[in-house]
């Protein structure tokens, strides 16, 4: 029985098996994604896993270990460069398997296996109290814009009423002005007929004085 042995053996022997997928290994990290089968990419995963846990670690003794999986010492220093920074917010889940359909000629589905980077989240616990205390004001803010508008109106219409006073005092008065237009007018008529008559009079005294003087 086949207990306790959940590796693939991919119909190659254990060494055989063994440097398979340390050059695998190595062309990920040196390249960081390959195209390979999907069975292959899904145990390279526990491979590449192993060396970035080691990567971080970082110690002399850790990096003896990946020296003797990793094929090429230029990756090796690399990747213990790089993985305290790139991986120190997460614990695993280094890699991500896309699959890419399957391949012609004998149909094996294929795979591509890729390094991650991965996002760091920012916390919400601070955005949660904002919001809380946001919704605890929120209350308030509205009984006191319910008063503004009651004060406001009643300003309002206190400066129309004084608007309006300024208006009445400001204007001048109209039928007083007009009554005295209208008397100066009718002075004015009534000079100019006793001027006419005086006139007129004047016009007929030489007239009459001449017969009078005629019988003397």
């Amino acid at each position: 029985m086949r207990h306790r042995k959940a590796t693939s053996k991919f119909n190659r022997s254990s060494s055989h098996r063994k440097a398979m997928f340390r050059n695998m290994v190595t062309s990920l990290l040196k390249y960081e994604r390959i195209k390979t089968t999907d069975q292959k990419a899904k145990e390279l995963r526990s491979w590449a896993d192993h060396i970035i846990t080691l990567a971080k670690r970082g110690d002399l003794h850790a990096r003896r270990q990946a020296l003797a999986i990793v094929r090429e010492k230029a990756v090796v220093h690399k990747i213990f460069e790089e993985a305290p920074k790139r991986f120190a917010m997460v614990s695993g889940g280094y890699t991500r398997v896309i699959k890419l359909g399957r391949r012609q000629g004998d149909a094996a589905m294929m795979s591509l296996i890729e390094l991650v980077t991965p996002e760091v989240k920012k916390p919400k616990k601070k955005k949660a109290a904002k919001k809380k205390a946001a919704a605890k004001r929120a209350p308030k803010k509205k009984v006191a814009t319910a008063s503004k508008p009651a004060e406001d109106a009643e300003a309002e219409t206190a400066s129309d009423e004084a608007a309006a006073e300024d208006v009445k005092t400001s204007e001048p008065d109209t039928s007083a002005a007009d009554t005295t237009d209208s008397a100066e007018r009718q002075a004015a008529a009534d000079e100019a007929q006793e001027g006419s008559e005086e006139v007129a009079e004047n016009a007929k005294t030489p007239a009459d004085t001449k017969p009078k003087e005629a019988d003397k």
